[in-house]
Parts: structure tokens; C-alpha cells; sequence
């Protein structure tokens, strides 16, 4: 099997790094915007980068966009509809938008151990926070081509979406 996954050892920050235990903010859904100084609670999560790495290299961005990755059992144990036959296979093919599958660093093989990426739930962390982190974890795992490529393009094809009030006709 094709290796999908380089490990890392520097500070550098690149599109498809995976970057476990992050500190995050945590806003609810009744997160007040009232102006008035406000607790936010904060959380560990573990996250992969989806800022462009020729954006990240340049330092031309201040903060950088991640998702949420997580294995496939979390996953299930928050969206139980998963469980259901069927609903992974239809995400491995790319047929959930916002949803992506990718292998595990240490299994690839089991698809049971894969990690499921949630690019409609973006966070953004300042650049130096995450360069600072990248460099304190010694081994952590990055993408390698072909398959950074093609999560880029799912990250991409999520945002690209576009609802028509109508279309024409289906062929008979």
C-alpha cells in the first residue's frame, strides 16, 4: 500500500498537517453578542490544516483555517446515524458533502480506524499558536501527495456548491 502519510518533525506548518490535542475555543449556541466580557470555554481538539501551504510558507496569513478530524468511532458515538450500513462507503466515495475520510497514520488498512474530517465545522487559530505547537510535537503526520491533493479538492468541491432553483429536465 502507497504511504498516505509523511511524519514531521519541525515547526513548519503545511496544508494537511495533522495537529492533535489544539487548544480551542469553544463557542455555544447561545453565544452572546451583546458586547460584554464573556467566559469562553476552551477544549483540546485534534484538527488538520486546510489554509494552502503556499500561504502558510509565505506567513502571509495571521490565523489558519482547520477542521476537526476524528476516528470513525467518535464520530458514530456523536452521529449514530453513521452506524448504519452503507453511510461510510458512501462517504469514502466522496457522496457526503462535508464529510471525508482519511486513513489512519498508523492503520490504513482498517477502515475502522480512519479519521473522519469535518470541513463544515472550520476553526481558526492564530499562525504562531499552531507553528509554536507544530514544533513541540516531534512525529506528528502530514499528507503526502497524491492524497493531499485530493483532500483539497473535497475541501474545495464542499465550498464550490451550488443549489439552482430548478434545473432542467431529466432525459426520458
Amino acid at each position: 500500500m502507497y504511504p498516505f502519510w509523511d511524519t514531521v518533525a519541525n515547526d513548519s506548518l503545511a496544508q494537511g498537517d495533522c495537529l492533535l490535542a489544539c487548544i480551542t475555543p469553544q463557542f455555544g449556541p447561545f453565544f452572546d453578542s451583546d458586547g460584554g466580557v464573556q467566559e469562553v470555554p476552551i477544549s483540546e481538539e485534534d484538527l488538520i490544516v486546510v489554509t494552502q501551504s503556499c500561504d502558510l510558507a509565505n506567513k502571509s496569513v495571521g490565523f489558519v483555517a482547520l477542521c476537526p478530524i476524528q476516528a470513525v468511532e467518535a464520530f458514530e458515538a456523536v452521529n449514530p446515524d453513521y452506524k448504519t450500513r452503507g453511510r461510510w462507503e458512501a462517504v469514502r466515495k466522496g457522496r457526503v458533502p462535508g464529510l471525508h475520510l482519511l486513513p489512519s497514520p498508523w492503520k490504513p488498512e482498517d477502515n475502522r480506524q480512519a479519521f473522519v474530517v469535518d470541513f463544515g465545522h472550520i476553526i481558526s487559530l492564530p499562525h504562531t499558536y499552531l507553528q509554536r505547537h507544530a514544533g513541540d510535537t516531534p512525529g506528528r503526520h502530514r499528507l503526502r501527495s497524491p492524497y493531499l491533493e485530493h483532500f483539497s479538492q473535497a475541501f474545495a468541491r464542499f465550498f464550490m456548491r451550488v443549489g439552482l432553483p430548478s434545473d432542467i429536465p431529466p432525459f426520458k
